[in-house]
């Protein structure tokens, strides 16, 4: 009896503790459901044709705030400006988390990833501008810098055996600091004209979630109130509203009021109340005995103890965003009339060559030599059970950049031809990086096995 609740127990510490196991487990799913929603825009726009795809999200939703007060945006921008701020929120959690506690936590766990993210950024946008230099389209370079995270962990998810866990790690943590390099460039890069008034506004909000952070706050209406007021000041100030997500993400608590030992005392003692319980006579179901409703009401309090807030919200937002906010997202910017599209035109395009090998080649190209060049320098070392073949594999894959190459596209291109020139890329490109990717981790795993 012993062995197991110390089994139990051990298994609830690892659930607590491992957010990253829940992730994993939802990023399958959530690639497969964002596969599924770019298939539907594509077939949307080429049944349907663009325009009218086009004219259904720019319908105008208006949000009141009292007698004549109010703003309005189109239903895309609440996608791309609203939702995609939660996306952006979870971005936040992700790495905050690792560099805490994760695989960016220490420089020598976290030099091979970073400096292969930096790689991956560096020379896709070298290879894009190669192509688009002096031209206005040259405002398109950062496209091709970011990895998918859902789409390219989802694959190595999906290969389940065949490769190892520490793989699958590397590449998220590769991922996770990939994003960082895309957030910094939005912030730096793709900033509207800038209203200082709203910029004060949004510093203000900053310091005050910085101040409930450091008092202690662990409710969570405080931070989602001004948290909304740091969206709006950050919307209306000239930067990316998105960027309100990561900075409210980083003043999400990351300690939790229930120490370890605490817990494991506490859950002790209720073990041992229900134990007494079911000695008693009275009936053990927990909805006809209030005794043990309220003792498995005390169980379930500790356990959200013991977890930090941060933790708490990756959990809880995790499958929301995975399941309903990426897929509205491609949904809303993936659509592209296949019968429309003058490929010969749209393939010569150096906005198309630039994305498309950018995304293929300049990041495998770029997060293999600057994987080796870290290990060669003796800066870092390759995962445990990880082979140079494996992490070339892992390098290919990188060139999936759908979600976070399609939302810089916006902001780069306000021509609609551009974008779609763009757009043209992303997709190919990410279709032929998934297929050489698999291929390869495929043959690499078949050939080390036999």
């Amino acid at each position: 009896m012993k062995v197991k609740q110390s089994g139990l127990l051990e298994r609830l510490f690892q659930r607590l503790l491992h957010p990253l196991s829940a992730f994993l487990e939802s990023a399958t799913g959530g690639s497969l459901a964002l596969l599924a929603a770019t298939a539907l825009a594509v077939a949307l726009a080429s049944v349907l044709g663009e325009p009218t795809v086009h004219h259904f999200w720019e319908q105008p939703l208006r949000v009141s705030l009292g007698e004549g007060a109010g703003f309005g945006l189109s239903l895309h921008h609440w996608v791309n400006d609203g939702l995609m701020a939660i996306f952006f929120f979870l971005i936040g959690l992700e790495l905050k988390r690792e560099l805490l506690v994760g695989e960016l936590a220490s420089l020598r766990k976290a030099i091979l990833p970073v400096m292969a993210a930096l790689g991956g950024v560096l020379c896709p946008a070298l290879i894009y501008l190669a192509f688009n230099h002096g031209q206005a389209s040259a405002s398109g370079w950062a496209i091709p810098v970011a990895t998918d995270i859902a789409f390219a962990v989802g694959i190595l998810i999906l290969l389940g055996s065949r490769v190892p866990r520490a793989l699958i790690i590397f590449l998220t943590a590769l991922a996770i600091a990939d994003d960082l390099f895309a957030v910094l460039i939005i912030a730096l890069f793709y900033a509207g004209e800038i209203n200082l008034q709203a910029l004060f506004a949004a510093a203000g909000c900053l310091a005050t979630l910085m101040v409930l952070n450091r008092a202690g706050v662990r409710a969570y209406l405080p931070y989602v109130l001004v948290g909304l007021g740091l969206w709006l000041a950050t919307l209306l100030s000239g930067l990316h509203a998105t960027l309100a997500g990561v900075l409210l993400a980083f003043c999400i608590p990351a300690r939790s009021p229930l120490r370890s030992e605490q817990f494991e005392a506490e859950l002790e003692d209720l073990r041992q109340a229900l134990n007494r319980e079911h000695l008693d006579p009275s009936p053990n179901d927990p909805f006809l005995n209030a005794k043990i409703a309220e003792l498995c009401e005390r169980i379930e309090y500790s356990a959200a103890r013991v977890q930090t807030p941060l933790q708490r919200l990756e959990h809880r937002l995790s499958p929301w965003v995975a399941f309903l906010i990426i897929p509205l997202f491609a949904l809303s910017n993936a659509g592209l009339d296949l019968g429309a599209v003058a490929w010969n035109t749209a393939l010569h395009s150096p906005i198309t060559l630039g994305v498309g090998l950018g995304l293929v080649f300049g990041k495998f190209v770029g997060i293999a030599s600057f994987s080796y060049l870290t290990t060669r320098l003796g800066w870092g070392s390759l995962p445990a059970g990880v082979a140079w073949p494996q992490l070339l594999g892992a390098a290919w894959l990188g060139g999936i950049g759908f979600t976070m190459s399609l939302f810089i596209s916006q902001l780069a291109f306000a021509d609609p031809a551009a974008a779609e020139a763009a757009k043209i890329g992303i997709l190919l490109a990410s279709l032929v990086a998934a297929l050489i990717g698999v291929i390869w981790l495929w043959r690499v795993t078949e050939r080390r096995a036999s």
